[in-house]
């Protein structure tokens, strides 16, 4: 359950400073334990609807930290790069070349919650694979909490797109739908699992009972959610597709006893 601290520190930060223009060390400051700032946060320049529904998540991811310290303790926050240019790293990556201009997640809030369609769902699908190995009821009662709340929030996330999805993205010419395709198909490149993660639009072979293009929920072919590995996240997180090259958001690497054995 540990592994998980590193993700929610990436949420908790990201959410904080794109809704609040300040992060953990204001919020919570005994929460980081000295860990680095994060490099290139920033306020976003948000509408009041998605400010309101961002703030909800920041004070969330806030409140998982707080869980996890109490029920299986918490590590010092790893070095995060939520700059804008990292994350036109990663939609360059996904569309397969540099996007003009560079995508910058805090310019709207349309990009940005294109950038939030990066984050959660890959703590969702991690909370999934872990379940199979936790022992002791409080863990277990903390991991379906969790989950829940992370479940949640990808959904939100999702529809919001889902309402949007023919939009084209100002100023490009690809449309809210063709921008979750790609950010799923990279992330199913990186984890190197095959298909553990699909876009709003999708075939029928892969809908729900073959049936349906539409994909509020991602999910497999029985409905049910995607399971990931730490080593899979890490492949995702780092954006190496390698478990042992650090990278993307976590530029020196995770934090905690899984993470640190891959960098061995």
């Amino acid at each position: 359950m540990q592994f998980a601290v590193n993700l929610e520190f990436l949420e908790a930060e990201y959410f904080l400073w794109a809704s609040y223009g300040f992060g953990l060390d204001v919020v919570a400051p005994n929460l980081p334990m000295s860990g680095p700032p994060p490099i290139g946060a920033r306020k976003a320049n948000l509408d009041q609807l998605t400010n309101n529904i961002i703030k909800e998540f920041a004070n969330q991811e806030v409140g998982h930290l707080r869980s996890l310290n109490s029920t299986v303790g918490v590590f010092p926050r790893p070095l995060l790069d939520l700059s804008a240019k990292n994350f036109a790293k990663i939609f360059d990556d996904a569309f397969g070349h540099k996007l003009v201009p560079p995508f910058d997640p805090y310019r709207d809030s349309l990009s940005y919650m294109l950038s939030c369609y990066v984050i959660p769902y890959v703590g969702l699908v991690g909370y999934v694979g872990t379940n199979p190995n936790i022992n002791g009821y409080e863990t277990k009662r903390l991991l379906a909490g969790l989950l829940g709340v992370e479940s949640g929030q990808d959904a939100v996330i999702r529809m919001y797109l889902y309402e949007r999805a023919t939009e084209l993205v100002s100023p490009y010419q690809y449309t809210v739908a063709d921008f979750t395709s790609r950010i799923s198909g990279l992330r199913n490149k990186l984890g190197n699992c095959g298909i553990k993660d699909e876009g709003i639009y999708i075939q029928p072979p892969l809908g729900a009972e073959n049936r349906t293009r539409s994909n509020v929920l991602s999910a497999n072919f029985g409905s049910l959610s995607y399971k990931r590995t730490p080593a899979e996240i890490l492949r995702i997180v780092y954006g190496s597709g390698d478990e042992h090259v650090p990278g993307g958001f976590y530029p020196k690497g995770a934090n905690g006893k899984i993470a640190k054995e891959f960098l061995k």
